[in-house]
């Protein structure tokens, strides 16, 4: 998306313009909003028109009328493998690697612990599970919980330094692919290859990048990912999470939660496991379906969306949002700690201000919905289904009013 710069153009002109030409533009009648702008679809995305008539049917007919028999009637049975697989033309994975369910601190479980057996089958010295230093609280404790119970170490690197972090003793790294503080895309092309030639495998956190940013999970060889679907997937509050594990993986996944709807028979009700093939291996028990339907229903938002077009859109947008801050808020107020270069930019950007906390509430209180990260972080999130140029520029001009009103 290219915009010519004009020196006599008002922020406010612009954004109409950019506005008039996005191609993009008319998704937005896709959801359900109001005039309030809102740039926290990185925390928990809009809601998609669609889903509460989808919804009232699941309740009233599947649920209500049919019952039980809409386990195999409506698709209940199969619901997470199907929705998986329309996760994972998001996220560049083709079908049967990509398995919805379950949440996201439960599935890096899964895969933390089922890449570290995978990495001991062909090398029982390898012991060390390497760790974003910056990642997500979760994922940070639960890798510690998981190299204790295969008997690993565990090191904390920052996600820039991972690929050459590794080496002979590593099984495993966990990175995020967006910093969900600073906005920072890692480079999961160089580090999944660095980590491989180590001899070690890599699991991906794709929560701040599935639905803004092209992931190329296949094309890169990555092993295992995870993430959730109520960021800009916009799968609504709680939504399941997912699981991929490469296809060449699958027979040697050896999940640490089998559970009897990964069992390769599970109405056999058989006393010992046997796994299922393929992503149905990554189950564990009886799928939520309120939640993964209500999903279902949110993924149509996506029909006939380029990904390319969204990555242009959210660069563009971040861009702009950046130039009006830039040309709004007085010099020294704010710092953005997000990366300029595109290829280092996920789809957020996060400002440093003293006060932060107070000044994202009163923000809020005048219609421009971000959030507030300990200890000083401003974070907006642009969701390029839904979010238009009109609003980067609103937020930006609202937040000058704000900081110049502190001071």
């Amino acid at each position: 998306m290219s915009d010519a710069m004009n020196p006599t153009e008002t922020p406010e002109a612009r954004a109409a313009r950019l506005d008039t030409a996005d191609e993009l533009a008319k998704l937005r009648d896709r959801f359900t909003l109001d005039e309030v702008v809102y740039l926290d679809g990185n925390s928990l995305g809009a809601l998609p028109a669609g889903v509460p008539a989808r919804m009232a049917d699941v309740i009233e007919r599947e649920w209500g009328a049919l019952r039980i028999r809409s386990w195999s009637e409506s698709g209940w049975w199969t619901a997470p493998e199907r929705i998986g697989d329309r996760i994972g033309a998001l996220i560049g994975a083709a079908p049967g690697q990509v398995v919805a369910g379950d949440s996201t601190s439960v599935n890096v479980f899964k895969a933390v612990v089922g890449a570290v057996r995978i990495a001991r089958q062909a090398d029982p010295a390898r012991d060390e599970v390497l760790v974003d230093a910056t990642t997500f609280p979760t994922d940070g404790y639960i890798a510690e919980s998981a190299a204790r119970m295969t008997g690993c170490t565990i090191r904390a690197v920052d996600a820039a330094d991972i690929a050459a972090a590794a080496g002979p003793r590593t099984a495993v790294a966990l990175v995020n692919h967006v910093d969900y503080r600073t906005g920072r895309l890692h480079d999961l092309p160089g580090t999944t290859a660095a980590v491989h030639a180590a001899g070690a495998l890599v699991v991906w956190d794709l929560c701040h990048t599935a639905g803004a940013v092209p992931v190329g999970l296949d094309e890169h060889g990555v092993d295992l990912a995870i993430g959730c679907t109520y960021k800009y997937l916009n799968g609504g509050p709680g939504a399941p999470a997912y699981l991929y594990v490469r296809r060449d993986l699958q027979p040697l996944f050896d999940s640490p939660l089998p559970g009897w709807n990964s069992h390769r028979d599970p109405f056999a009700m058989e006393a010992a496991y046997r796994p299922a093939d393929g992503s149905v291996r990554g189950r564990v028990g009886t799928p939520e379906i309120l939640s993964l339907l209500a999903l279902d229903a949110a993924l149509d938002v996506w029909d006939g969306v380029s990904l390319d077009a969204v990555r242009a859109k959210s660069l563009a947008l971040t861009d702009f949002f950046l130039e009006c801050v830039a040309a709004y808020v007085p010099d020294g107020l704010v710092r953005s700690v997000t990366p300029a270069a595109h290829a280092e930019r996920g789809s957020q950007v996060a400002l440093r201000c003293s006060d932060a906390g107070a000044v994202m509430r009163e923000l809020i209180a005048r219609g421009v919905v971000g959030d507030f990260r300990e200890p000083d972080i401003l974070r907006f999130g642009f969701t390029p289904l839904y979010t238009r140029f009109a609003d980067a520029e609103r937020a930006a001009r609202v937040l000058a009013q704000v900081l110049e009103g502190t001071r």
